[in-house]
Formats: C-alpha cells, structure tokens, sequence
C-alpha cells in the first residue's frame, strides 16, 4: 500500500508539519488528497470503534495476497478477474484510511512504518502475478516481463522508502508509482474479466511498464539526493 501520509505518519521522527515536495510529473496519487477527504468521517468511525491502522494495513495485505495467489494458483474463469479492479480500488481506500488513522488519530509506530512498506511490496507482486500467465500465452518472454515489472516494482518503492536516510523525504515520483500500475494491472483485469483476448500489440505493454518502473526508481534515486543536498 502506499501513499506520503502512510508514509510520514508511521514515522514519530519525521515532524509533524513536514510534506514531501510534489512530483514534477503527474501521477494518479496526486488525486489522493481529494479521495482522504471523502473517508474522513469513516475513519473517524473507525477510531472511535478501536480499529487501528496496523490492523487495516495488515488486512489489505492479506487480502491481496490470498487474491492474488488464489487468481494464479487456481486458474479460475476470466470472469474472476474482474475481483481486481475492484480490489485494487479498495485497496486504496484501505491505504488512504490506515494513513489517516496513524496521522490524525495519534497512532504512528515504528512497526507501521515497517508494515507499510514491506506489506506495499508483498501485496503488488501477489497481483501482478496471476498476469504472467496471459502474457505467456502472447510472447515467449511474456511472463518475464511480468516478473520484471514484480522486482522492478518493488526497487521503485524501496527507493522511495530509502529517501528519508539521506535526510530527504519519502519519494513518490512518478511516471509509474504504486497507484499506476494499479490502475494499469486493473485495467487489464477488467478487459480479460469481459472476455476479450489480450491483443497482440499488449504483448510490448509489460516491457514499457517495466522501462517507466525503472526509470520512477531512477527518478526518485535523483529527485531524493537533490532534496537532501540543501538540508
């Protein structure tokens, strides 16, 4: 799961007043400001109710892990495929609400700020998986390609992650952050939950996803060591 709250909010040693610099190239995370404020009165629900937000983080995780494993293992009907689009857009109401019941509701930890990278990682490549089989199917190298995206994608968010040990913030550059592939892989579940086969031309998508994942990692490397020269 992602997001610069859950990020800033699950580590005491960062101030509270302190925001990472906006990305210079548009990503869908950026819409996320306007989605936290649609849950606000959820989460406070939520508080109030006992529910924490190493709880939430852990359950998103496990969900999309047995998803995700379900999906590859059991090769169910295209139809099911349908569940990820769904899921990956619970999933980021999932990751708005544990960030905003750290950040508001007084509950950072050095455990979340683990569980919130480690769990980020486990939970995208758990459903990017169930896709190396449909593009086996289009290119000899296609199901590679998928598994590229899986380790490149998560040398993305690590470098993110890392940004605050050279004294810099959490990085979220884009072009292809957490919530874009998101919504690439969700996309593609949606078109293969319809029915329609994956035309030949998707068989190059995996390889350009792969080259924009490494070259965010690439991004956020230079856009962390720039931020940290002047403090």
């Amino acid at each position: 799961m992602g997001g610069g709250a859950r990020a800033d909010r699950q580590n005491p040693a960062r101030h509270p007043s302190a925001r990472p610099p906006r990305p210079s190239i548009l990503s869908i995370y950026q819409l996320k400001p306007r989605f936290q404020a649609l849950l606000r009165p959820l989460v406070r629900r939520l508080a109030t109710a006992g529910v924490t937000a190493n709880q939430v983080t852990v359950a998103a995780c496990a969900i999309s892990v047995a998803l995700g494993l379900w999906l590859f293992f059991a090769e169910p009907s295209p139809d099911a495929f349908a569940l990820v689009p769904l899921w990956m857009f619970l999933r980021m109401a999932f990751n708005a609400v544990d960030g905003m019941l750290a950040r508001e509701h007084g509950q950072q930890s050095r455990l979340g700020a683990f569980l919130n990278e480690l769990t980020d990682v486990l939970s995208d490549a758990a459903l990017y998986l169930p896709f190396a089989t449909y593009f086996a199917a289009l290119s000899p190298h296609g199901g590679f390609w998928v598994g590229a995206v899986i380790v490149l994608a998560g040398l993305s968010e690590f470098a993110g992650a890392l940004g605050p040990s050279v004294g810099a913030s959490r990085r979220y550059d884009g072009p292809m952050g957490k919530s874009d592939r998101a919504f690439v892989f969700g996309a593609l579940g949606l078109y293969i939950a319809l029915g329609g086969p994956l035309p030949g031309w998707t068989a190059a998508l995996m390889p350009l996803v792969a080259a924009l994942v490494g070259w965010t990692t690439v991004r956020r490397v230079r856009a962390a060591l720039a931020e940290a020269v002047p403090r």
